[in-house]
């Protein structure tokens, strides 16, 4: 069983939902992004996205796009990323990381390369923004070669139809983004997730995380009350450009006492 379905599975069995957090490779620097990986970890967080920065993060609101423009100008590159990981796992063999970024990073790397040092620097599952259903067979091969989850986005717009498509292949968990637009502009309600959890549930058996517009342990709760997951980014990124990485890992912390909470009552 994967480092993913281990903690899904753990949670499952306490009734609660996980809490999944974000950082963006060396923003504002790698130190502080490492530091941010470590802290999150020994706060609660539950699986820990890494952003890939990249030129073009279509998909990206202006938080995240920032976060990337200066993780660039740091540095960054798909082998530093994966450096980073490999240190993290120096001191942490438990917490499931999550790559997340876009297609054309990968493949100038080399698909198969990337996923054999991917699993190697200890990456657990991928996020590809972009990879098209109809193109996943560029990357699912060498993922499940090399152990790696590769965990799909579903939006509201997607039909009943088409999500066995989009699911087909999947693994770790469903990335359900519910809004339509760009990450962290506003936060799907009870009402929402009412809706459409169910009928995510009804086409597949993975956990369903929820991110793009989740901001506060009060919505982190909202969504643990429906979900199998929170997914936190652009808040969090917000809040290290504001305050620094310290007060990052005092709302991660208040993020897991959120999410922690959601479901005492049952």
């Amino acid at each position: 069983m994967s480092r993913i379905a281990s903690v899904f599975a753990a949670l499952k069995a306490q009734n609660r939902a996980a809490l999944i957090t974000f950082v963006e490779a060396y923003d504002p620097d790698r130190a502080t992004s490492l530091s941010l990986l470590r802290g999150m970890a020994e706060r609660g967080a539950d699986i820990i996205e890494i952003g890939m920065p990249f030129t073009d993060p279509m998909a990206d609101g202006p938080t995240i796009q920032a976060a990337g423009r200066r993780g660039l100008e740091a540095g960054a590159t798909m082998a530093g990323l994966l450096g980073l990981v490999r240190e993290f796992r120096v001191t942490d063999s438990r917490t499931p990381i999550v790559v997340m970024g876009y297609l054309n990073p990968i493949l100038s790397y080399g698909v198969a390369r990337f996923c054999i040092d991917a699993a190697q620097a200890g990456v657990d599952g991928l996020i590809v923004v972009d990879l098209p259903t109809e193109e996943a067979d560029l990357l699912l091969p060498d993922a499940a070669t090399n152990g790696l989850d590769v965990i799909r986005l579903v939006a509201p717009t997607t039909s009943d139809e088409r999500l066995p498509k989009v699911l087909n292949g999947s693994s770790g968990f469903v990335y359900y983004v519910s809004i339509t637009g760009i990450t962290g502009t506003r936060t799907a309600t009870a009402e929402d997730l009412a809706r459409d959890i169910p009928r995510l549930r009804a086409a597949t058996d993975l956990p369903i995380a929820v991110g793009f517009g989740v901001r506060t342990p009060e919505q982190a709760g909202v969504v643990a009350e429906h979900a199998d997951g929170a997914i936190v980014a652009s808040a969090l990124i917000e809040k290290l450009v504001l305050a620094g990485a310290l007060a990052v890992l005092d709302d991660v912390a208040a993020l897991v006492q959120g999410v922690r909470s959601a479901r005492k009552a049952s």
